[in-house]
């Protein structure tokens, strides 16, 4: 889960991303890069480069990393990825490339580098180029992929709205939208896909093995830009934040099934029951309205661009681009508003709490 802000000049923070355990987040600035802990919240370390770093992917919590140059002056060039280790202070190696890199996932046996049409996978131990696949034109560089054990990637297919998966041996295509990919999040274990789309509004649920719909999901009607999703460590809960300035929580029912029943899911799904039996009489864009989950509990942020992800306990965390830090509070049984529980000032160093 990352957020590019290399595009806007006004920021000193031109990256925010989360590690494969969303235990840690990083960021690019325009004199290096920061490590954070979540929770609780505190610096890991911070290098200053004399120049800017537009993407940092952390590898767990390692001293590896890979650094793509980025802001007004590039520590690197913005066509290379750079593997960087933090014990020796040093770059151990370099990847070139004809253009731009939009994006860079690390796994322990893999490195995978999107471009604006194309994606790279190499093997991690000799950089030794495994795959490389066009996408669709992909400006964010979306790439999604498991962090431990089995493989399973996915990516924009060459087809607009469409997403490609390699689950192993296997290489699947999922038609998950009608216009261009706007983000894609794989749950830790794999087995679980969430997409939406540029409009924003709808984020679909998907069973990497068999390529079937698990769920649909309405963050709402007007069109929004989605910067993070993130499923919970259970996979029983999904977060999505928007341009809106609104992070939506949504239950997945079928991760769920020993957990209690939220009251307010109750009232939807009899709303619901009591909308099916017209379902054969409204259009089709009525009828997917009325099929989807809405969100169990919500969250109002004053910052417009975020990344988000769940933390122990009832707890989600969040980090603005503005270099804010928040932990939200969201009951499980009734859902609703978020209770905010803390607010820091990562960047300038003076946190308070709330």
């Amino acid at each position: 889960m990352a957020l590019s802000l290399v595009k806007e000049t006004k920021n000193t923070l031109l990256y925010v991303g989360l590690n494969q355990d969303h235990g840690c987040f990083a960021c690019g600035t325009e004199n290096g890069f920061q490590i954070w802990n979540c929770d609780p919240l505190r610096e890991r370390f911070k290098r200053e480069l004399g120049g800017g770093i537009g993407i940092v992917e952390m590898l767990f919590r390692c001293n590896i990393l890979a650094l793509v140059g980025g802001g007004k002056d590039p520590k690197y060039p913005p066509n290379k990825v750079m593997i960087w280790d933090d014990y020796q202070n040093k770059c151990l190696a370099e990847l070139e490339f004809r253009s731009e890199v939009k994006g860079v996932k690390l796994r322990r046996d893999r490195i995978v580098v999107a471009l604006e049409n194309k994606i790279y996978v190499y093997n991690f131990s000799d950089l030794q180029l495994i795959l490389n696949k066009e996408t669709a034109p992909n400006p964010k560089g979306l790439i999604a992929l498991s962090p431990d054990n089995n493989i399973i990637m996915a990516f924009p297919a060459p087809r607009a709205g469409h997403v490609r998966v390699f689950n192993n041996s296997t290489d699947s295509t999922i038609p998950a939208h009608q216009s261009a990919l706007s983000y894609i999040a794989l749950n830790l274990d794999g087995t679980r896909l969430a997409t939406t789309s540029e409009q924003g509004t709808v984020i679909r649920v998907w069973d990497t093995a068999t390529g079937e719909k698990t769920a649909e999901l309405r963050r709402g009607k007007d069109k929004a830009e989605i910067n993070c999703i993130a499923f919970s460590k259970d996979s029983a809960w999904l977060c999505v934040s928007s341009d809106k300035g609104t992070i939506h929580i949504f239950g997945l029912r079928a991760s769920q099934q020993s957990a209690p029943v939220p009251t307010t899911e109750d009232a939807k799904k009899t709303q619901k029951s009591s909308l099916s039996f017209l379902s054969g009489y409204l259009p089709t864009s009525l009828n997917d309205y009325v099929a989807a989950e809405f969100s169990f509990a919500q969250i109002h942020l004053s910052v417009p661009r975020s990344i988000c992800t769940f933390a122990d306990n009832n707890d989600v965390i969040v980090v603005g681009a503005d270099g804010t830090f928040y932990r939200y509070f969201f009951d499980k049984q009734t859902g609703g508003e978020g209770r905010q529980e803390a607010h820091q000032l990562f960047l300038k160093g003076d946190a308070h709490e709330e």
